[in-house]
Formats: structure tokens, C-alpha cells, sequence
């Protein structure tokens, strides 16, 4: 097959993918080996389809379906770089698991060290036999009970210096793994709208915590400044129904609603029957133990009782 026939396979691809998938999660792909690439397609099998191929190649393809989907086109401005697509009509969520969960942990030549890398002090492991490759990288070392020694803690990569061939093979002969590789998502599509992976990490009851907090600080503020909104029409309502029975307590107007609490303030003797009623429902429903109670002196149980507040 000819690169024309392999380019117009590549697009004819691409378009039945546009096609049949309304998600999409855009992944870098940086030192990710073919084998490693195939153990991702093998656990993505029948829940997401894998991607990958030339910036160019995937720019053409979507724009030739522009006139279908014109929302396609805010894919294009995040193809720079390693990156692919992945597929999907499930779960984002946890397609991002699937993908970002299967990683290599290696030190690879001509890789970028995300973090500083430093050889620790000690013993490791290596025969005698490798002093001059320590040598050649400044690491100072002794022998010590057949084994080489590193004397002190060596500062071997720093964040963002390419790995090179004398550091990875140093990192693989000290069995350091000082970082990992594998897809990494930065982008998700889906139905026309593009946004950051982060937000799939939110769940419905975190989602519905934030809106209540909002709705709360909405309320607070429009009572606060007077401005009525509709979270805070409930708050206003209780307020002035309150208003409305303080007026009714202090004047001879009445409604159904205060019509009994007008009715026992108006006979203190009712509401103290009232207050009597209860107190023997309250007194039957606390264990009787008295007996193992030590005494209680007269002067404290009077004392008590001078400070019991009716209302509170």
C-alpha cells in the first residue's frame, strides 16, 4: 500500500471515529514505547478506541468534517506536540483511569526529568568492576566489603535536563525509577465543549455541596444589602410572618394561625395546666435509679431552681 492509500485509510478512519464517538480525551503521549501502547489498546478494548498519528494528519481530518461539525474545531488548537485521541461514548472518568493508570516506571535516554534525581549515599551492589562509570559521572565512591560505596548524596538530574545515556544506564544498574511514563490526558471533548480533565474528577455530591454553598452565600448577601433574589425569598417570608405575629401578640389583631398562642398568653392559668400536662410525660420517660443517687444537699437543689429560665 502506497502513503496515498495509507493517508486516505488514516482520514477515512479518523472520520467514522468523528463519527460514531461524541467523546474524545486529547493525551500526550511523550516516551511511551509501542509495546507499552499496546498493553493501553488491549485494556480499552470494547470501552475506548486509541488514536494516534502526525499533528498534520489529524488537523486535515478534522477540518475536512468542519462542514458536518463545526464544533470539531476546537480540537485543533491543542495538537501540538506528541498527542493522541482517545475515544469514547462511556464513562470519562474512567476511560482517564484506564488510560492514566497504566504506567511505566523507567529512566529513559533522551527523556525530560520531570523532578530533581538524586543518588543517594551508601552502598550499591555494583562490583568493583564499575568504579570508572561512577568516575565518569563525578561520583565519588570507595570500596567497602567487595561492593562500591557513593560517599555523599549526588545531584544527577535536575527538572527539565534531558536524560542521558550514562544517566539512564546508571539509574538502571542502581534499580532507581525516579519517574514513570505513560498517556497522560489535558484536555476532554465532549459535545462540542472542551475543558480541563480536573473537572471529571468532581462528583454529584461535591457538585450539589458547591451550589448549596453558593445559594447560601446569595442569600446572605441580598439580605444583608436588601436586594431581594430568590434564595433569599424564603429567609424574607419567615421573616415577616415573624413581624407579622409580633404585631398581632401587641394589638387586637388576629388570625387563625395566632389565634392559640393569643388565647393561652391571655390565660396564664391554661398555659400553666398546659406546662403541667407535659411534665409527667417528661418525668416517665427518664429511668428510675434514684435509689444508687447520692443525696442531694436542699440548698443546691433550691438554688437550681432559682436559676431555671422559662424561656430558656
Amino acid at each position: 500500500m502506497g502513503s496515498l492509500e495509507r493517508k486516505e485509510e488514516y482520514l477515512n478512519k479518523l472520520k467514522d471515529l468523528l463519527d460514531t464517538y461524541t467523546k474524545i480525551l486529547l493525551v500526550r503521549a511523550d516516551n511511551v514505547g509501542s509495546n507499552h501502547m499496546q498493553s493501553i489498546r488491549r485494556t480499552l478494548r470494547g470501552k475506548a478506541v486509541v488514536l494516534m498519528g502526525k499533528n498534520t494528519m489529524i488537523r486535515k481530518g478534522i477540518r475536512a468534517n468542519l462542514d458536518a461539525k463545526p464544533e470539531l474545531e476546537a480540537i485543533i488548537p491543542f495538537l501540538k506536540g506528541n498527542v493522541g485521541l482517545v475515544f469514547t461514548n462511556g464513562d470519562l472518568a474512567e476511560v482517564r483511569k484506564n488510560v492514566e493508570g497504566l504506567r511505566v516506571s523507567a529512566a529513559k535516554a533522551g527523556a525530560i526529568s520531570p523532578v530533581e534525581v538524586i543518588i543517594p549515599k551508601g552502598d550499591t551492589g555494583l562490583e568493583p568492576t564499575q568504579t570508572a562509570f561512577l568516575q565518569a559521572l563525578n561520583i565519588a565512591t570507595k570500596i567497602n566489603k567487595g561492593q562500591i560505596q557513593i560517599l555523599d548524596d549526588k545531584l544527577l538530574l535536575t527538572v527539565g535536563q534531558k536524560v542521558g545515556n550514562s544517566e539512564a544506564a546508571l539509574l538502571q544498574k542502581l534499580k532507581i525509577n525516579p519517574f514513570s511514563y505513560g498517556l497522560t490526558a489535558f484536555q476532554v471533548y465532549e459535545d462540542g465543549s472542551i475543558f480541563e480533565p480536573s473537572i471529571l474528577d468532581k462528583t454529584t455530591e461535591s457538585i450539589l455541596k458547591r451550589f448549596s454553598e453558593g445559594i447560601q452565600n446569595i442569600a446572605s448577601l441580598s439580605l444583608a444589602i436588601g436586594l431581594p433574589t430568590l434564595p433569599a425569598i424564603p429567609h424574607l417570608i419567615a421573616h415577616a410572618y415573624r413581624n407579622v405575629v409580633a404585631v398581632a401578640l401587641g394589638t387586637d389583631y388576629t388570625f387563625e394561625r395566632v389565634k392559640d398562642l393569643k388565647e393561652l398568653l391571655a390565660n396564664p392559668g391554661a398555659l400553666a395546666a398546659a406546662a403541667a400536662a407535659a411534665a409527667p410525660a417528661k418525668e416517665e420517660k427518664a429511668p428510675a435509679k434514684e435509689e444508687k443517687k447520692a443525696p442531694v444537699k436542699e440548698e443546691s437543689e433550691s438554688e437550681e431552681e432559682m436559676g431555671l429560665d422559662l424561656f430558656g
